[in-house]
């Protein structure tokens, strides 16, 4: 058995600390732990650990009575954060708090304990996969029994619409609605975008996407999958005896006090239906450009473009993006009481007043071509469509445009030259996209780093590398790294801004348009004709200390 690497799995010590360890002396002979634990044999990393805990006076524990452990000793800390620095509080007395830890040199983590309870900490080992089974399961626990939902009242949780519940008939399923409610409101709360529900063969696993990035949350008893899709089905007005197909709802909840609207996706899997619900703020304020992270010289680009009386303006870039929200930051900026704005979109996911805004609905044929043809009657001056996403709306847009209408609409590419192959993909002629194309705003969003934990960070030769700077070049600058507190709940990071570029369509532009050129041609012009790329916008925010190196290259990894 080689020992260094079962112990290296068996807990979340990295090699180096456990070789360390090893080569100590132990505390029960004058040799080296190493020494002392090769002259036995072990069935199990169980015995192995425990030996180990023995040579170095540690109290071990081989099975965790998860459902002793209280949940008030869990209430001030996430999953998230117990699962990352592997720790979970046992048992307290009037001077210690005993923590279940997988890592005993973590001081750092049983420093925060230790300031939290006001007592003495002292740890108690166990196995990496075990201490995870039980922060899974007093998680779960402590959600199911709407532990850290102090705040809410009654009338908080509240549907707009009159839902039949067909769960409300038996007392067993009241607590089913009470873990979806808790769920929602949790999601809410911690601002996710999205909530996942997966069901497995032998668990289901419920994930919230914050900030982009997915984190487990809590894994409901499999035993409850059934209730909790139905539960959530039976909101959205779905069909719950219908498990074979896919189905696509909408949950409009007055949660918190918050107006929030959720679409509702469910896909039957081999293991049961897998849904998927994203979150929409209908109360909160479209937020003002200069708030959007745009760099000065972007905003003033993008304002000369938005005050234009005709032309096409595409905002590109992956889903999750931030596309909608530039597009409305910009109608809202044009909203005047002499101006006639129409949008078409799916959905309206901001209400504006003063804006003519009109929801897609493709089951009575109102797809965004009809509702695009029908706008030209309306006398508008600036048309909003929610996507370009077949030849019909394509050349509808640049009818409209070549006509006296400002169109904004969205287009999915990875970056702004991206926009003209993909109109040629579609079947646009050339010469209508270069002359009806006014300029293309590619984004992507990156997270900002939570101003009160992140700390000064010294790159390293790699990381320069990677961005494309030299040592001399970030000397004076305010690098940094993400550390994680209470703040951010551990992660490092508190929200996003984004990273752009701005292509305008200038006479050269235009030629290679007509030449049906690649976007890679069309890029090394708009780079020439003074356009800044997402790299060096991003660069800028690095050097700034507004997010990490890290974060830059794995949202730029394309353009590097």
């Amino acid at each position: 058995m080689d020992i260094q690497n079962v112990l290296s799995k068996a807990t979340t010590l990295p090699l180096d600390q456990v070789a360390a360890i090893l080569k100590s002396n132990s505390v029960i002979r004058p040799i080296s732990i190493g020494e002392a634990l090769s002259t036995k044999d072990f069935a199990s990393a169980d015995e192995l650990l425990s030996e180990l805990c023995k040579e170095l006076g540690l109290d071990f524990i081989k099975e965790i009575p998860a459902n002793d452990i209280l949940l008030d000793l869990v209430r001030d800390i996430s999953i998230n954060y117990a699962k990352q620095n592997a720790i979970l509080p046992y048992k307290e007395d009037q001077q210690t708090v005993t923590v279940l830890t997988s890592n005993p040199v973590n001081m750092r983590a049983m420093d925060d304990l230790r300031v939290l309870f006001n007592k003495r900490v002292k740890p108690l080992i166990t196995t990496h996969a075990k201490l995870q089974d039980a922060i899974n399961k007093v998680f779960e626990k402590a959600t199911a029994s709407l532990q850290g939902l102090e705040g809410i009242e009654e009338g908080d949780v509240d549907l707009e619409d009159n839902i039949i519940d067909l769960l409300e008939a038996g007392d067993d399923d009241a607590p089913v609605i009470k873990l979806v409610n808790s769920l929602l409101f949790r999601a809410v709360k911690e601002k996710a975008s999205d909530i996942h529900i997966e069901p497995y063969e032998k668990d289901m696993v419920v994930r919230f996407r914050i900030d982009g990035v997915l984190f487990d949350i809590f894994k409901p008893p499999k035993r409850l999958q059934n209730s909790i899709t139905s539960r959530i089905k039976v909101m959205a007005n779905l069909n719950i005896a219908e498990k074979r197909l896919p189905q696509d709802g909408r949950i409009p909840l007055k949660l918190g006090g918050k107006d929030v609207d959720i679409r509702l996706s469910t896909v039957p899997t081999a293991h049961g239906e897998r849904i998927v619900m994203r979150l929409q703020d209908r109360s909160s304020v479209v937020p003002e450009l200069e708030r959007l992270g745009f760099s000065q010289n972007s905003l003033k680009v993008l304002g000369e473009l938005i005050q234009r009386t005709d032309g096409i303006l595409l905002v590109t870039g992956p889903t999750g993006s931030g596309k909608s929200t530039t597009l409305y930051a910009s109608l809202a900026k044009l909203n005047k009481i002499d101006v006639n704005i129409l949008t078409i979109e799916d959905p309206v996911e901001q209400r504006i007043h003063g804006i003519g805004q009109v929801q897609v609905n493709a089951k009575i044929g109102l797809t965004f071509a009809s509702g695009l043809r029908s706008f030209l009657r309306q006398d508008p001056d600036i048309i909003m469509v929610g996507e370009i996403r077949d030849l019909e709306t394509c050349e509808l847009a640049i009818n409209a445009s070549l006509t006296g209408h400002l169109v904004l609409s969205t287009l999915h590419t990875n970056d702004s030259a991206g926009a003209f192959p993909r109109m040629l993909d579609l079947g646009a002629e050339p010469f209508l996209i270069a002359t009806s194309v006014a300029g293309v705003v590619a984004q992507r969003l990156i997270r900002v780093l939570c101003p009160h934990c992140k700390a000064p960070h010294d790159p390293t030769d790699e990381e320069l590398n990677l961005i494309g700077m030299t040592r001399a070049q970030v000397k004076n600058s305010q690098v940094c790294k993400a550390v994680g507190c209470e703040h951010c709940n551990q992660k490092g990071y508190v929200g996003r801004t984004q990273i752009q570029e701005i292509l305008t369509v200038s006479e050269d532009i235009r030629t290679l348009i007509m030449q049906r050129k690649d976007s890679a041609t069309i890029k090394r012009q708009a780079i020439a004709n003074g356009m800044i790329p997402f790299r060096d916008h991003g660069i800028q925010k690095v050097l700034s200390g507004i997010t990490t190196i890290e974060e830059l290259v794995s949202n730029t990894q394309l353009d590097i």
